[in-house]
């Protein structure tokens, strides 16, 4: 059937250019927002003008008369094409388009009988044949499958997929716009790293050939933005794609979007109050108010959140200490969780996702963590088993992770050759990262960092649950060979 509507379309674009036409147009730059027309028309006035572009979502012929809808990226409006308004070669032209095709049209307008605004043409410009039919006609793309793996169909088709889209560029606009208030300037650092860092993870691989080096996708930008600390700049923040080459779920995706930044002569209490501002905000500006569903649930924004210790929280849903390394061990033991050659605090941590996450519903900062699973972070003066550390969680997924930031170069650096020490192969930086001892050496301020995950800070405004959804070319498995 598909190649039947494929040959059908390609006689038609052979009949166009026998017309003079090049189906396939060029500039046209006199064409005004859908949104933007009917915004602007008024009613009783007979000296309106229109000129629009877009695709064609829904055609009905009626003889002499072909009205049609195209659509713009800002919204859909109806155009009329008439035998007696068009000149003979633009009437032929009429009668060979179809959905999907991308048309201009110029001409009064004016309300029809039915009440719907609409452009009565003049003049009818081709500027894309469609030689493929759009899916399900103008009732938008269906099947998930086919809207992760051909984004496109999913945008001409699916209003919705378009709002989305615009919703997490909106979002990442109002951080941006926040950050830069508050004197926050934006920088990049560099994708490919000679030595990966800032996170517990394993790196994609890759090899220069011209300096016949390994280099490595980053997992993180941290240690690159606390060079810049480091060189003076107090106040940096960047929106960087980061690669873990792990698995793939509703909430994990092996590339995704993270905010990270860094304020001198900060700590982590000024960066729970800038989580709590952006993220709220947000709400308001991209969600439309502070209370917003999410699945079957109703996610309250405003300030303040929820505060609550790790170890409390570990305390009450696991029933343990995290003080108790054997306790902890037989506590995974019986939820199944394997613990043998693991370190204490990656066996707390894992207890703390299987019996703790599930319960934090409402925004929620987790404070003060182990002070094992944090190798960049300063630990409580009073406490040094506790980093000065939280992150936040909303409907049971964390969103982000921030630090009082570790600036002692001595403690980094035996930080770091205890993570070379423990971590499994490919989990961690495998060699030191001698130049930023380097840089910690010249002095760097005291600051507080943040990370926040965009893509699940999307998810949750705008009550998706998959992150493929709100990620427009999501990593997919490969295609089951028909």
């Amino acid at each position: 059937m598909l190649e039947k509507v494929h040959q059908d379309r390609l006689k038609k674009l052979a009949k166009i250019r026998q017309l003079g036409i090049d189906p396939y147009g060029g500039r046209y730059d006199t064409a005004e927002p859908v949104a933007e027309i009917l915004a602007r028309f008024r009613e009783g006035d007979d000296s309106q003008r229109a000129d629009a572009a877009g695709r064609i979502i829904l055609m009905r012929p009626m003889g002499k008369l072909v009205f049609a809808h195209i659509r713009d990226e800002s919204g859909a409006m109806q155009i009329c094409l008439r035998r007696d308004g068009l000149d003979q070669t633009a009437w032929s032209l009429a009668k060979l388009l179809d959905l999907g095709d991308i048309v201009a049209a110029e001409g009064r307008l004016a309300k029809t009988r039915t009440g719907e605004i609409t452009i009565f043409a003049e003049k009818l410009t081709l500027l894309c044949k469609s030689v493929l039919p759009m899916p399900e006609k103008f009732h938008g793309l269906v099947d998930v499958e086919t809207r992760y793996r051909q984004r496109y169909l999913d945008l001409m088709s699916n209003p919705e997929a378009m709002a989305l889209a615009y919703k997490r560029i909106a979002l990442i606009g109002h951080f941006r716009a926040l950050l830069r208030q508050r004197g926050f300037v934006e920088v990049e650092t560099p994708m490919l790293q000679p030595i990966y860092g800032g996170a517990a993870a394993r790196p994609f691989t890759t090899h220069h050939n011209a300096l016949d080096v390994d280099l490595y996708l980053r997992i993180s930008p941290e240690l690159y933005l606390k060079r810049l600390l480091v060189g003076g700049m107090e106040k940096v923040f960047e929106f960087n794609r980061v690669f873990r080459n792990e698995g793939i779920d509703s909430s994990h995706s092996p590339e995704y979007t993270l905010l990270e930044l860094y304020q001198a002569y900060a700590d982590y209490e000024v960066m729970l109050e800038l989580t709590e501002e952006l993220i709220s905000t947000a709400a308001e500006a991209v969600g439309g108010g502070t209370k917003l569903p999410f699945g079957e649930l109703e996610i309250d924004y405003a300030r303040p959140w929820r505060r609550a210790k790790y170890e409390e929280l570990l305390h009450e849903h696991a029933g343990v200490s995290m003080r108790d390394p054997a306790g902890v061990r037989e506590k995974a033991r019986r939820l199944g969780i394997e613990e043998a050659n693991k370190a204490d605090a990656v066996v707390i941590d894992q207890l703390f996702k299987q019996t703790v996450e599930q319960h934090l519903i409402q925004p929620t900062f987790v404070m003060d963590y182990p002070a094992e699973l944090c190798p960049l972070t300063r630990r409580k003066p009073d406490d040094p088993a506790v980093a000065l550390r939280f992150e936040p969680y909303v409907a049971g997924m964390e969103l982000g992770n921030a630090y009082t930031e570790l600036n002692d170069p001595a403690v980094q650096e035996a930080n770091f050759g205890f993570q070379l020490a423990g971590e499994a192969e490919g989990e961690s930086m495998r060699v030191m990262d001698e130049d930023f001892i380097t840089a910690l050496r010249q002095g760097m301020p005291p600051a507080g960092g943040l990370g926040i995950g965009i893509d699940r800070v999307v998810m949750l405004l705008t009550n998706r649950t998959s992150i493929r959804d709100v990620i427009l070319f999501p990593t997919l498995r490969p295609q089951a060979a028909e």
